[in-house]
């Protein structure tokens, strides 16, 4: 029987007990509708993960009781950045909770010149602690003990300069005359740039190549941008990860 998972991010111990958070508590109690004694399983994102007991339950608080800790892992050995221009709606949502499942590192929200969502200031705050919340959740349900950041909006020009120095930049683009399978394994992590539901402009393009980015094509069809994203990782993952 599969045993519910939940991510507290305060460092945990066996033998102690802890409060879940307060929207982890809120699924456990009204949507799991988990009952005190079952079992369950926590992480702190530090590696591995606890099992737990459902110690009580309160209108507005769930109670666990640490036992021992399993040093359970499944991270991929290939390390990736997703940059992904930001998309609308709940296709974002989309692109980062699947994205999550294969296996990405970290997010770096981008704001393009034809991203169709702009925002700034508390709203641009709030959105990404939302994405973030989308991470949790994926990893809750994937199995993953380490939660991938989601890092605040960037605009585009002004992260280029200073993308992935230390990483193996590639750039999705349906002109590109190069394929995944045409590279050679990166001996690096990788830093793997989206466009947005438009594409990057001709202008963005030839920035990011100067900037040391790859362009790559997936086949010879257009893909969307939530297709891309996750068409790329599935397939880097296949080439040169744990698929």
């Amino acid at each position: 029987m599969t045993v519910s998972r939940f991510y507290c991010p305060e460092p945990l111990a066996g033998g102690t007990q802890v409060a879940l958070p307060e929207q982890a508590a809120h699924h456990a109690a009204k949507v799991l509708r988990l009952r005190e004694g079952d079992a369950i399983a926590l992480f702190d994102g530090r590696g591995g993960e606890y099992a737990a007991t459902i110690a009580s339950i309160g209108k507005r608080e769930v109670i666990a009781t640490l036992a021992e800790h399993h040093a359970r892992e499944c991270e991929s050995p290939l390390g990736i950045t997703l940059a992904q221009a930001i998309s609308a709606g709940e296709k974002m949502d989309l692109t980062l909770q699947k994205a999550t499942e294969l296996g990405i590192n970290a997010i770096q929200p981008l704001e393009s010149e034809r991203s169709v969502v702009k925002l700034s200031g508390e709203r641009a705050e709030k959105r990404a602690a939302h994405w973030q919340g989308v991470v949790i959740s994926a990893c809750e349900q994937c199995g993953r003990n380490r939660v991938p950041p989601v890092a605040p909006i960037r605009r585009y020009t002004d992260w280029l300069g200073e993308a992935g120095k230390e990483s193996r930049r590639l750039m999705l683009s349906p002109s590109a005359t190069q394929s995944l399978r045409d590279l050679p394994a990166p001996d690096l992590p990788v830093t793997l740039l989206i466009g947005p539901e438009g594409g990057f402009s001709e202008n963005e393009i030839a920035a990011a190549t100067m900037c040391g980015f790859t362009p790559v094509r997936l086949g010879a069809r257009i893909l969307r941008t939530e297709t891309a994203a996750l068409a790329a990782l599935a397939a880097m993952q296949a080439l040169w990860g744990d698929f």
